[in-house]
């Protein structure tokens, strides 16, 4: 039987200090293995500088909303004001009513993975921050982006487990990414997409779920999306933002959780060690 290999990968590195702090624990005394750096974010050049110096493989949170700065010099349809719109569902009305243009889009996803270098991250996948990059027309973009520098891109094509129990909102919003992601061709045999879940247990990946999440894993290559922190910060780019980071780092550093994999036979991985 195949052997599974699988990224335990934390979103919004270089967001927050408290979500900086608990994705570096995470690494140091848990199961993460991956990050994916907001390279426009109030923390991403501290961020960048410590996980370098703790080993982390970090790759680049390509970010569309959240009213973070944009990385590029003009992009009025993106950034209206020089900061991105507030939520997924603003930039999502505006890309798909015609507001954004494609090549301010381009050139803002460019300069985010430029930023990200000149922070000093040897970047080594890209993914897209609440998984706009699975959106008509974001697709080819981020994709012929991920062609040109040769990284490997999170595909969260995972169908829903609690989504619709515990969040019946947001599990609408991920399983329309998601059956847009299973039924999306592959836009060139050069490119590699790993197939990815969490997304509906996002904020709320607790032990029990994270261990319903392992048991349920196929074999080959996967990755698990997480959202680790230290404590309960208030976010000033998405105040309304409460997920359970504090629950979260709690699971991925759980001896019960090591154990799981070891049960499974489970191999923990990096995007570049699976290329």
């Amino acid at each position: 039987m195949a052997r599974t290999r699988l990224i335990v990968n934390a979103d919004d590195l270089g967001l927050h200090p408290s979500l900086d702090a608990g994705i570096l624990k995470a690494h140091r005394e848990g199961i993460v293995t991956s990050a994916t750096l907001l390279s426009t974010g109030p923390t991403a050049p501290e961020a960048a500088r410590r996980a370098r110096e703790q080993g982390l493989a970090v790759g680049v949170h390509l970010a569309l909303s959240t009213r973070l700065p944009s990385a590029a010099s003009d992009v009025p349809t993106v950034a209206p004001d020089g900061r991105l719109r507030q939520s997924w569902a603003a930039f999502a009305r505006a890309w798909l009513t015609g507001q954004v243009q494609r090549e301010e889009l381009e050139r803002e996803l460019s300069a985010q993975v430029s930023r990200a270098r000149a922070l000093g991250v040897d970047v080594d996948h890209l993914d897209g921050h609440q998984h706009l990059h699975v959106l008509p027309g974001v697709r080819a973009i981020v994709e012929a982006l991920a062609e040109r520098e040769r990284l490997p891109l999170r595909w969260p094509d995972a169908l829903p487990r609690l989504g619709w129990l515990r969040a019946p909102g947001p599990a609408l919003k991920t399983t329309v990414l998601a059956v847009l992601a299973r039924t999306a061709p592959l836009a060139s045999p050069n490119l590699r997409r790993v197939s990815a879940g969490g997304v509906f247990e996002a904020g709320r990946l607790d032990e029990p779920a994270l261990l319903a999440v392992l048991d349920s894993l196929p074999a080959g290559d996967f990755e698990l999306g997480c959202h680790p922190g230290d404590g309960t910060p208030h976010v000033p780019e998405d105040p309304v933002w409460t997920y359970g980071w504090e629950a979260e780092l709690a699971a991925l550093t759980s001896p019960r959780v090591r154990e799981r994999l070891r049960e499974r036979d489970v191999a923990l991985s990096t995007y570049r060690a699976l290329t």
